[in-house]
């Protein structure tokens, strides 16, 4: 299935709730036994649920409706963040939305790759690949499928990478960038003490909402986002000094 062709179809999803077949077809100019296939590969990754004809996007309560919201958006950021990596790299990665889109980008397009992730749905969403997987320990949150937690903080101790990908709930001035589970908040900080660069990937939306607890990462730190990123957060975000890929930019 084209990438585009997905995003296409995710948009329609995400703006109508939910849509038959025959309608998703036609909207995307192929063959009723194309869009089949199509949900059918979508539903697979968790991005769209089937019922009787019809399709719809998954809970926005889980990680799969939060893949699927902004999802043209989350895997452009997620394809300029892949420009990051080498092939051979060993990388740190968080649970969240885009940090799985990374996750599948580098998944086809690099070699030799071994991920370090406290993420069980990344650990799954990219099971029949070749990349290696580390997974963390810790108290398992159903929702976001990720581990969190003291034995967590205690097996991260065990690695040193260059970078750490990570996303955010929001973003102030003052209180930098935040997330809304402090046992997330505390294994992103645990996560980034075994990197030499923070890495956020996240929404421009994102900068206008603002979490209730902050993350105070004190690293060298890069932020990926989209061209939609406004004027004041970025001059913001230059004068703490961290560096700003917009998806489109050339790195």
């Amino acid at each position: 299935m084209k990438a585009n062709r997905a995003a296409t179809i995710i948009t329609l999803l995400t703006k109508n709730k939910k849509m038959d077949v025959v309608q998703l077809a036609k909207e995307c100019n192929v063959s009723q036994v194309t869009m089949r296939k199509d949900l059918d590969t979508l539903e697979t990754k968790g991005l769209v649920k089937r019922i009787h004809g019809y399709a719809q996007i998954s809970s926005t309560d889980d990680i799969n409706g939060r893949l699927a919201y902004h999802y043209e958006e989350k895997l452009c950021i997620a394809q300029k963040a892949t420009q990051l990596i080498n092939n051979g790299d060993t990388i740190m990665i968080e649970s969240g939305s885009c940090c799985a889109l990374l996750a599948y980008k580098l998944a086809e397009s690099k070699k030799n790759i071994t991920i370090i992730t406290n993420s069980a749905f990344i650990a799954n969403y990219i099971r029949a690949s070749e990349v290696k997987i580390i997974l963390l320990g810790g108290i398992y949150q159903k929702d976001s499928q990720c581990l969190v937690g003291p034995t967590l903080s205690q097996q991260v101790k065990n690695f040193h990478v260059k970078y750490f990908f990570a996303g955010a709930d929001g973003y102030s001035k003052n209180t930098g960038f935040t997330n809304k589970d402090q046992l997330r908040a505390q294994a992103v900080k645990d996560m980034a003490d075994s990197c030499d660069t923070f890495v956020i990937l996240t929404e421009s939306e994102k900068f206008q909402q603002v979490g209730t607890i902050p993350m105070n990462i004190e690293k060298p730190t890069i932020v990926v986002t989209d061209k939609n990123i406004d004027a004041q957060k970025e001059a913001e975000l230059s004068q703490q000094k961290i560096q700003i890929i917009r998806s489109e930019d050339t790195i």
